[in-house]
């Protein structure tokens, strides 16, 4: 199974310029999924950040992560648990960048459910460039109802 930014956008709230992730694959139903962002020389952050060396923040690298977790916990749950809700990031426990993410690259997330509680979920996940990890991230999130 594989969902297409298409598919992601009938899942999650977010648009454009912030709808991030491009791809989830490998899905294992609400266990884990690898997520692609194809980060661009024209993305909306490479003008400012920083001109002539630019880097994707790191703080996106973290919404993309949390955008590919809502994304696999919303493909998982049947369409009448999930009508009318949003997945809402809490906590970002731990997040280390080792290497800067610089545009005109694929980062690769592979996350995985730690546990859930309820409506809260707990992730970890790690993300990659070349195979080269840039960085690791330990999150939680939870649904809510749309108001």
């Amino acid at each position: 199974m594989k969902l297409n930014k298409t598919d992601i956008a009938n899942l999650l709230p977010h648009r454009e310029p912030m709808l991030l992730v491009d791809e989830l694959y490998d899905i294992k139903k609400l266990e884990s999924a690898t997520a692609v962002v194809k980060v661009k020389k024209d993305s909306f952050f490479v003008q400012g950040h920083f001109p002539g060396q630019p880097v994707m923040p790191g703080v996106l690298i973290v919404e993309s992560f949390g955008q590919a977790a809502a994304a696999l916990t919303a493909h998982g749950l049947d369409k009448a648990t999930y009508e009318n809700k949003l997945v809402f990031l809490m906590t970002v426990e731990k997040a280390r960048f080792r290497n800067p993410v610089i545009p005109d690259c694929d980062l690769i997330l592979k996350i995985k459910a730690i546990r859930s509680h309820g409506r809260v979920w707990k992730y970890q996940g790690d993300a990659f460039v070349n195979d080269i990890k840039v960085a690791d991230a330990i999150w939680s999130a939870t649904i809510v109802d749309k108001k």
